[in-house]
């Protein structure tokens, strides 16, 4: 860092000593470019400034700094609850399809008794 502080030190150096060197006309030409770019970086400045105001999006002032963030956790856990339910939903009519297609069977209550009904059922092969 402080190299390049010795370096910045020492351009300034030679600029500001060769400033004496330069003719007057080239000097005022020089000043009136510097006047002009500094005004046309201002009116950029303004026109940035004033594009946003007619938008139509959604601006919070600055006394609610963290607006956006809660915005987005709250967006995130309402899609992660949506998720949540759909699944759930999807699974309970799994089990129910299951269930009324037991209880539609003619079998004997104590086969639902018999342990090996259990495994039966949790058997994924399908032996038909």
């Amino acid at each position: 860092m402080m190299n390049e502080e010795r370096y910045a030190y020492r351009v300034r150096q030679a600029l500001n000593h060769g400033l004496n060197e330069i003719p007057a006309p080239a000097a005022r030409r020089l000043e009136a470019a510097r006047h002009f770019a500094l005004s046309r970086q201002k009116q950029g400045a303004t026109e940035l400034a004033m594009a946003g105001q007619n938008t139509s999006s959604l601006r919070f002032g600055s006394n609610i700094p963290y607006l956006k963030q809660a915005l987005a956790i709250a967006a995130l856990l309402l899609g992660m609850w949506i998720s949540f339910y759909w699944h759930s939903v999807a699974y309970v009519t799994e089990l129910e399809e299951v269930d009324s297609s037991l209880l539609s069977d003619d079998l004997p209550p104590e086969a639902f008794l018999d342990n090996d009904f259990f495994e039966w059922l949790k058997d994924d092969s399908p032996e038909e």
